[in-house]
């Protein structure tokens, strides 16, 4: 068996191989291609000992190119530091893999002058789709994208871009989180969400906690962004007694954390003194207290759907765009589990 570096292997050539074999360089070319099929048995065996005594490992970019394709797919992220884009960013390369892509990932870091940058780079890089998790400020840029290729919108909508949306049935997830602290005996509930940036599904959120507020008598309900103030604010919260049970509803794993730390900075008794439910099911969730209950989000289901969504109009699906909404699971745990009527 011969072994080779990976410095011997890139300096073999094809035309190696065809003098090797005792070939033609387009007989090699037809074997490593989609037309082995057109060569004879003998000559695709000579072929094949000669790419295994060299050690020859062909340009795989370089043949996509040449025939149009890269099988490569792109995808945007805002910031690859949440926890959920990282597990749907895994669902997407999961199910990339199994079709035989391979996935470009840009993170924007929340910053508009880098997702233009990088919107040039993933098209220099011939992607043939693109997956897209950000505030999609530069909508004209995508949009001239989307002309060029199919593109999936993940978790958030981006105006005036008409692609298929794979995320979150936020109105259900809001109404399950409020049914089961209403049920548990809580009638004083914040919603702690991020800062508004134009983030379609945080909008979403808030928008439908006051909605379902507002058919629920027995609640009081205000909401809280993750600023700086977040202490002092949750401090006036909890000292205001008149209207019953408290909870905290955080509409994000960022938005749990951030409450965590607050709620210890404030030595408050986790969770006697406050409940907690929190969108995102998260590792050091069942880490904290007697444990944070959750509203879990297929992250992989989504990211493998996005993919498949993308995949569908790869291969010339025209028909109209596609909004799939996914279910939250209840997960209880300590933080809301007691009965407080």
């Amino acid at each position: 068996m011969n072994t080779f570096s990976a410095a011997q292997r890139s300096r073999v050539t094809m035309l190696d191989v065809a003098e090797r074999a005792g070939v033609s360089k387009a007989s090699v070319s037809r074997f490593i291609g989609d037309d082995r099929a057109l060569l004879s048995e003998a000559i695709a065996l000579r072929i094949e000992q000669a790419i295994n005594e060299l050690g020859y490992r062909p340009n795989q970019m370089a043949r996509g190119l040449k025939r149009g394709r890269t099988r490569l797919i792109g995808m945007l992220v805002a910031d690859i530091r949440n926890p959920y884009s990282i597990a749907v960013m895994h669902g997407v390369e999961t199910a990339c893999r199994q079709h035989g892509y391979s996935l470009v990932v840009c993170n924007t870091d929340r910053d508009d002058e880098q997702e233009r940058q990088h919107l040039a780079l993933l098209r220099s890089y011939n992607i043939e789709g693109l997956i897209v998790n950000t505030l999609g400020h530069h909508r004209d840029e995508l949009r001239e994208l989307h002309r060029e290729m199919p593109m999936v919108l993940v978790d958030r909508k981006v105006d005036q871009l008409d692609s298929d949306l794979v995320g979150l049935d936020n109105p259900a997830a809001v109404e399950m989180a409020l049914s089961h602290l209403e049920e548990r005996g809580y009638r004083d509930v914040l919603l702690v969400t991020e800062p508004f940036d134009g983030t379609s599904s945080r909008i979403e959120r808030v928008g439908a906690f006051k909605a379902q507020i507002e058919q629920r008598p027995a609640l009081r309900g205000a909401v809280l962004d993750t600023g700086s103030d977040l202490t002092r604010h949750l401090k006036t919260f909890l000292a205001d007694t008149g209207h019953g049970p408290k909870a905290l509803f955080c509409a994000n794993g960022i938005a749990a954390l951030a409450s965590t730390h607050a709620l210890r900075e404030l030595q408050c008794k986790l969770f006697e003194d406050v409940g907690l439910i929190a969108l995102d099911d998260l590792d050091w969730y069942p880490l904290v207290g007697s444990g944070i209950t959750a509203l879990a989000q297929p992250t992989a289901q989504i990211g493998a759907s996005a993919f498949e969504c993308l995949l569908r109009r790869l291969r010339g699906d025209e028909g109209p765009v596609r909004t799939l909404d996914f279910a939250a699971q209840l997960i209880v745990r300590g933080s809301t589990v007691g009965d407080l009527r």
